[in-house]
This record gives C-alpha cells, sequence and structure tokens, in this order.
C-alpha cells in the first residue's frame, strides 16, 4: 500500500474528495430509488407525444443540480490548485525518460558510420514497418509500398498505372491513369521524372525522356505536380526530391494511405532524427 500515503496532502485530498462524491452518489441516488418505489409521479406534461407517452416539464432535481455544480467546482479545484498541471505524473515521467534516452541515443548516433546507422535501421525497421511492409520491405503481395522500389522507374510506373493513396496534400488522391496512358507511356513518364526532374537526373530509359515529357504535360500529371514537378507550392508531392532523403523525410512527417490502413506521421518524438538517418540509410540498403 505504498501507493496510498496519507501524509502526502495530493493523496489525502484525492481520498477525501473520492469519499465525499461517493457518498454524494449513494444519498441522492438512494433518495430517488426510494422516491421511485413510493410516489407516485406527478407534474405538468409537454405537449408532445411520442407513442402515447408524454415528458414531464419538472425543473431539474435539485440534488442532481447541487451535485453536478459540486463535481464542476471540484474538478477545477484539483486540477489548478490541489494537483496543477506540470507536477508529477507518470506520464511526465515516462515522457521525461524518453527525452532522455532519445539524446543519449542521439549523442551516440553522432558519430555512427554508414554501416552502425543501417543496422540500427534495420532494428527500427522490424519493429514500426515490418508490419506492414513485410520483413523484406516488398509489401506482402501489394498489401503496403514495395520499398525495394522506391525511388526508381518501377515505382513511379506502378503509381501511374495504380493510383496513391496520398500523402496528405491538399490535392487529395492520385487516381490510377492505365484508362488514360498505356504501359509504354508510363515508362517514358517514368524515365522523364527520373532524368529531368528528380535529383537523381539519370534514367534506364533515356530514348523514352522526351516521349515522357509530352505524356507528363498532357496526361494531367503537370495539372498537380507543376510543370516543373514541384508539387504546386506543397499542394502535391514535389518530384524533384523523388528517390533522395528529402522524400522520404516528407512520406514520415505526413504519413501515408495504403491498402490496409493509414499509416502514421512518424515525427518526432516517435521517430528521432538520429531514427530517421539510420532508417533511411536501411531503405537504401534494401533497395534494388
Amino acid at each position: 500500500m505504498e501507493w496510498l500515503n496519507l501524509s502526502d496532502s495530493v493523496n489525502l485530498l484525492t481520498l477525501i474528495g473520492a469519499a465525499a462524491i461517493l457518498a454524494v452518489t449513494i444519498f441522492i441516488a438512494g433518495g430517488y430509488i426510494r422516491k421511485m418505489k413510493h410516489s407516485k409521479a406527478d407534474g405538468q406534461l409537454t405537449q408532445d407525444e411520442w407513442d402515447g407517452i408524454r415528458e414531464f416539464t419538472n425543473d431539474i432535481p435539485v440534488g442532481w443540480g447541487v451535485a453536478y455544480f459540486v463535481v464542476i467546482v471540484w474538478g477545477l479545484a484539483y486540477f489548478f490548485f490541489i494537483y496543477p498541471l506540470g507536477k508529477y505524473s507518470q506520464l511526465g515521467e515516462y515522457n521525461e525518460e524518453v527525452r532522455a534516452f532519445q539524446d543519449k541515443l542521439t549523442q551516440k548516433m553522432a558519430q555512427a558510420n554508414e554501416a552502425d546507422l543501417q543496422k540500427m535501421g534495420g532494428n527500427f525497421f522490424l519493429l514500426q514497418c515490418a508490419q506492414c511492409h513485410g520483413e523484406t520491405g516488398q509489401g506482402m503481395n501489394g498489401k503496403a509500398a514495395d520499398l525495394t522500389v522506391w525511388g526508381t522507374e518501377e515505382a513511379i510506373i506502378s503509381v501511374v498505372m495504380n493510383g496513391s493513396k496520398g500523402l496528405n496534400y491538399l490535392l487529395g488522391e492520385m487516381a490510377p491513369l492505365k484508362e488514360v496512358v498505356t504501359p509504354e507511356d508510363a515508362k517514358a513518364v517514368a524515365a522523364y521524372v527520373m532524368q529531368e526532374l528528380s535529383s537523381i537526373g539519370k534514367t534506364k530509359y533515356p530514348e523514352l525522356v522526351e516521349k515522357g515529357r509530352e505524356v507528363f504535360d498532357t496526361a494531367t500529371c503537370s495539372v498537380c505536380h507543376g510543370p516543373d514537378g514541384k508539387g504546386m507550392e506543397g499542394a502535391a508531392p514535389d518530384l524533384t526530391t523523388y528517390g533522395d532523403e528529402a522524400f522520404l523525410a516528407e512520406v514520415f512527417a505526413r504519413g501515408k494511405k495504403g491498402n490496409i490502413g493509414q499509416m502514421p506521421s512518424f515525427r518526432e518524438p516517435m521517430l528521432s532524427e538520429s531514427q530517421r538517418k539510420a532508417l533511411i540509410a536501411y531503405l537504401k540498403v534494401i533497395r534494388e
């Protein structure tokens, strides 16, 4: 019973308040129960009727009103005077421990080499990402994004043909374009985006770049992403960062809708800066 320390004024006042509320509740509830047993309903009825049932116009019971007022006063007193916000709490202690751990981890990883970052990122991936993307990151037969092809032409082709559930941008989800473009057109768009717009600056299909430029402008791609691919001032994804860390960081920050639910936003403290760097390092490894 160490938790029940009556020498602590906070515990004592809390116990007194709880006992008082319980006593008032029993008293009032008991009174109404006795009244239901021995009293006849009386009073003025309203004019409204539902299936032969009419409602009394009685005022709010005095006991109920007093109890309601007392509980409100007690709640305000408890939060602002008896146990004011900012004092000790288990949640506050947990948050402090998390911050201390994150600070220690950040210091440890400040000088980490690429191998250490990849190892740490792999552990974080198994903890937070593998449930949907699978242990190998291949998306478990299309249930989630295939992370082994992120930042490649294949990923762009898939998005063009099948659409994207979206990253919560202003312009919303991207609809599938398979009724508008052919697979060859989608490959051309991918070649154009990779070589001319993205930070990667090269493609496996250089012979399709010019055709991709034309399709990009005519197949509604530029309507949302803009003719320069920069996303119309944040209204849609910025394709000029596609394939690099900035693009992944945007996904982590925004979260993403998927076929099996909503990927949450991995902002701090859920994902620290050092963990973000480590996870990106690991995703580079599993990318084909």
